[in-house]
């Protein structure tokens, strides 16, 4: 099986993906997609994603997209180590948490919505960073309290799961906006036994090829 990502070296959703393949063990080529210089409005790019989005999986020339999509693929398709628990309740929980990611909290920091913070409402960096933090605080709130009561050190249990792959990404750009994450003990607790993890380090975003270097 042939696998090639097409990827943006700090784009979260692509972040994740690769955080899911590192943990799988899978090898594939990474294709770079410039989002800053609009790669992805290329037509041929859009036949992969109609979207205009990253990432795309491609498996033996069939493009997959969405993140979480991809992610639930990857454990269909190679089950070990599992993503998701196998029990239908547990499974559950943790899809909530990566979607309360997915969905409520990552989607408002993404490139559509700092262009148009920028360009339309012509806020400086400094205004921008306190929008993205003005909402990334009550999302990450909620988030911790989900997995409060949960054992660790991974978001749910001793392993890491679908959760833990969107958490670390979520993590990262929240410092980009200066939020400060002291408030969320539990967040970070499973954040830093991913980042322990050498598989995880190796999907982090400067390490990717197409991340600026110098």
């Amino acid at each position: 099986m042939r696998l090639v990502l097409w990827s943006y070296w700090r784009s979260s959703a692509s972040y994740r993906v690769r955080i899911g393949l590192a943990l799988k063990g899978l090898d594939y080529t990474y294709r770079a997609v410039n989002l800053l210089r609009d790669e992805q409005a290329d037509p041929a790019y859009r036949e992969k994603h109609p979207q205009a989005l990253v990432p795309t999986l491609e498996v033996d020339g069939v493009p997959l997209v969405q993140s979480l999509a991809i992610l639930e693929w990857l454990d269909e398709t190679f089950p070990t180590p599992p993503l998701l628990p196998r029990e239908a309740l547990a499974g559950a929980r943790v899809r909530a948490f990566a979607l309360a990611i997915a969905c409520e909290v990552a989607p408002l920091s993404n490139l559509a919505v700092r262009h148009y913070l920028a360009k339309e409402l012509g806020l400086d960096e400094a205004a921008q960073n306190r929008w993205h933090r003005r909402w990334l605080e009550p999302g990450l709130s909620a988030c911790e309290r989900m997995i409060r009561g949960e054992p660790g050190p991974f978001c749910f249990g001793a392993a890491p799961t679908l959760a833990d792959c969107l958490l670390v990404p979520q993590l990262y750009n929240a410092r980009r906006y200066g939020l400060a994450l002291e408030p969320f003990p539990r967040l970070l607790e499973a954040e830093a036994a991913m980042l322990a993890l050498p598989a995880v380090r190796s999907a982090a975003p400067e390490a990717q090829p197409d991340a600026p270097r110098g």
